[in-house]
């Protein structure tokens, strides 16, 4: 039993423990208002760029099956029996690139054909715009020429490099040359407000459960709240790694720069795409390039081609499904000196530092390849979760200021 001497000094000893932790109280409260404010007025200016940049990415994910969807002409062709065994021969699809080029055009890079009713699907430059064309790989012969991008009007492009374009950078790379600079920008404030998004919503020990789940028979009001909270905390992981890896693509030399200083990069992360000078040999042509990277690396698809940049630049073979270079990513890049064939570097998560291994990561985390199918239906419901998220945050603002008013 409790005298009342002894009551007196609990509640002595209570008032005195509660005057001590005033001011952390206050600290923590106005820590809380000041992240609660940072979350706000991110998502109020910006949440609606996050819309756009996730929808346009969750298409972007399936765009090779989009874009053959849209435009079979260009893309698709009768398969034969013998699949990939009746295509022509590589000497004879160039030949027909070559036909198919314009006078004047600068081919930039081939797409393999993705299975047995794929074309080869090549891309060049003219007259400052992108444009392609397909090559049947079977009779060698050209398909539909479609223009893909003009600089001039972003509202001529096709669909893709519309999307391509409204993802990267909202557009304004057609206007200005820093385009990409400014969603890099947007890209770390939406990592700030992720950040703080999930410190407002950390439960209380004991708490964890009702924090993850939606509060069964609520109305509207706690509806929208949960919502907003669930969704934010459910794909906070996958935003911001496609966030992250948006970064180190629109503003790559800081990006490379802070990469570097914590885990050193091999020459600075920058891989030599040139070739020795010519010396009186003639530049060979893409069938040559996939031969020496196919010699050099037997194991693995042939995804794509990338022609050399000006006189001394250099082939560059992009391989999939290769095999024992990672646990998640089975990519490698080869680049091909255009006048001697010779392999000059290879790229893989099999080379280099962990900073390289870092930086390889990126797109493929970026696109969802670096999981397979399971990543990207994960950055695809990432990017269908925008809206929500933007919408729920605006009617949750919109309440609480009624509340406030009222």
């Amino acid at each position: 039993m409790v005298s009342g001497r002894d009551d007196g000094a609990l509640k002595s000893a209570s008032v005195a423990a509660a005057i001590r932790d005033a001011p952390v109280r206050r600290a923590r409260k106005m820590w809380r208002k000041l992240w609660l404010d940072i979350h706000l007025y991110i998502g109020l200016t910006i949440g609606a760029m996050l819309v756009v940049i996730g929808l346009t990415g969750s298409i972007l994910v399936f765009w090779h099956e989009v874009d053959a969807w849209l435009d079979p002409q260009l893309r698709i062709v009768v398969a034969r029996p013998g699949g990939a065994r009746d295509f022509a021969p590589l000497a004879t699809i160039e030949r027909a690139v070559a036909a198919g080029k314009p006078d004047g055009g600068r081919i930039t890079h081939i797409w393999m054909p993705r299975d047995e009713r794929s074309t080869y699907l090549v891309y060049y430059d003219l007259d400052g715009e992108t444009r392609r064309f397909g090559v049947d790989p079977y009779a060698a012969t050209t398909t539909a020429d479609r223009l893909y991008y003009a600089k001039s009007n972003p509202f001529r492009h096709a669909l893709m490099g519309f999307l391509f374009q409204l993802h990267f950078s909202l557009l304004l790379s057609d206007l200005l040359d820093d385009g990409g600079d400014t969603v890099g920008v947007m890209a770390l404030l939406l990592i700030v407000s992720v950040l703080s998004g999930l410190y407002l919503w950390w439960p209380a020990p004991g708490k964890w459960r009702s924090a993850l789940t939606l509060k069964r028979g609520a109305k509207a009001e706690r509806l929208n709240y949960d919502l907003h909270k669930l969704g934010g905390v459910y794909s906070a992981a996958v935003l911001l790694a496609v966030l992250i890896s948006g970064i180190y693509m629109n503003l790559r030399d800081p990006f490379v720069w802070i990469v570097d200083h914590v885990a050193p990069l091999t020459n600075g992360g920058a891989i030599e795409r040139k070739s020795e000078p010519a010396a009186g040999r003639s530049p060979i042509g893409f069938p040559q390039a996939i031969a020496a990277a196919s010699a050099r690396s037997p194991e693995g698809r042939i995804e794509r081609v990338d022609f050399p940049d000006g006189e001394r630049g250099a082939f560059t073979v992009h391989q999939d499904d290769v095999p024992g270079v990672g646990w998640f990513i089975h990519s490698r890049s080869l680049i091909v000196d255009r006048f001697s064939a010779a392999v000059t570097a290879i790229e893989d998560n099999a080379h280099g530092t962990a900073g390289d291994a870092f930086l390889r990561w990126q797109w493929p985390l970026h696109s969802g390849q670096a999981f397979g199918m399971t990543g990207r239906l994960l950055v695809l419901a990432s990017g269908l979760l925008c809206p929500l998220l933007f919408v729920t945050g605006v009617i949750r603002w919109r309440q609480k200021r009624r509340a406030r008013r009222a």
